[in-house]
C-alpha cells in the first residue's frame, strides 16, 4: 500500500469530534483503503472538552487505545471504569460482545488520541479489558506496547501482532528488521521524519512487505508505531 498522507485520510467532523481516518470507517468507505491486513482501524481522534462516545457495541475486535494529549474516561458492561492519560495504553478484547462509553472527563481541555482496530486471530472469545502505564524511553530504541504474549510488560493482543513505539530526539535515527513472511505498518504519531529517505510528518502511514532492514531518522522529536504483522 503507497504512504498515505495526513490530509489524504478520511475525515468525520462534528461539533465535539474531529477524526480523521487512515483506512475505511463508518461514513468514509474507500475500497483501496481497507484496513492494511489484519490492521483494520486507525483513527486519529480530537475530543471537545465533556464529550465523547455514548454506550455503544462492539464484537470480535481487538481495540487498542493510545493518548497523544489529555485522558479519555472509559466504562464498559463488564464493569470497568477508568481514565487513561498520557503514556497509558487500553486494550479492549470485545470477542463476543461488549459496550462501552469514552468521554474527554476535562471541562477545558481537548483529548487527542488514536483509536487501533486488529482483527482477532479467534472469533467469539470472552471479551476483556486491559489498561498499562509505560516508561518514557529517551534512546529512541523501539518499545514493545503490545503483542500476543501474556506479559505483565506490555498488554496482551489476541493476534500475531507486535506493536512497537519510538521515542525520537531531533536527529536520531533508529533501525527495524522486517522479517520474510511479516508486513509492517508505519504511523507517524508526532513530529517529523524520514523512512528511507521517504519523508513522514504527523498523521501520515506507509504500509511494508518487502523483508529487509529499515532505517528511521527524524527532523523533529518525533514518535512513531510500528505494526508488525502477519503477511499474506
Amino acid at each position: 500500500m503507497p504512504l498515505i498522507k495526513a490530509l489524504d485520510r478520511g475525515r468525520t467532523q462534528t461539533n465535539w469530534l474531529d477524526s480523521r481516518h487512515t483506512f475505511s470507517f463508518g461514513n468514509y468507505q474507500n475500497p483501496a483503503r481497507r484496513g492494511f491486513g489484519c490492521l483494520k482501524v486507525i483513527n486519529d481522534d480530537q475530543i471537545a472538552p465533556g464529550a465523547g462516545f455514548p454506550t455503544h457495541p462492539h464484537a470480535n475486535m481487538e481495540i487498542i487505545t493510545y493518548i497523544l494529549a489529555g485522558e479519555i474516561a472509559h466504562q464498559d458492561s463488564l464493569g470497568h471504569g477508568s481514565v487513561t492519560r498520557r503514556h497509558e495504553l487500553q486494550r479492549m478484547s470485545a470477542g463476543t460482545g461488549i459496550s462501552h462509553s469514552e468521554f474527554n472527563p476535562s471541562d477545558e481541555d481537548p483529548t487527542h488520541l488514536l483509536q487501533i482496530w486488529i482483527r482477532p486471530a479467534e472469533r467469539n472469545l470472552s471479551p476483556s479489558y486491559e489498561q498499562k502505564c509505560f516508561d518514557v524511553l529517551s534512546d529512541g530504541r523501539w518499545q514493545l506496547l503490545a503483542s500476543p504474549a501474556e506479559s505483565t510488560e506490555t498488554l496482551q493482543i489476541h493476534q500475531d501482532v507486535n506493536v512497537y513505539r519510538g521515542l525520537l530526539q531531533a536527529g536520531q535515527s533508529q533501525t527495524y528488521s522486517l522479517r520474510p513472511e511479516r508486513r509492517l505498518w508505519v504511523h507517524m504519531a508526532l513530529g517529523k521524519g524520514a523512512l528511507d529517505g521517504q519523508a513522514l510528518a504527523e498523521g501520515d502511514g506507509l504500509g511494508l512487505e518487502s523483508p529487509g532492514t529499515l532505517t528511521f531518522s527524524t527532523f523533529e522529536q518525533a514518535e512513531i508505531l510500528l505494526f508488525d504483522l502477519p503477511g499474506l
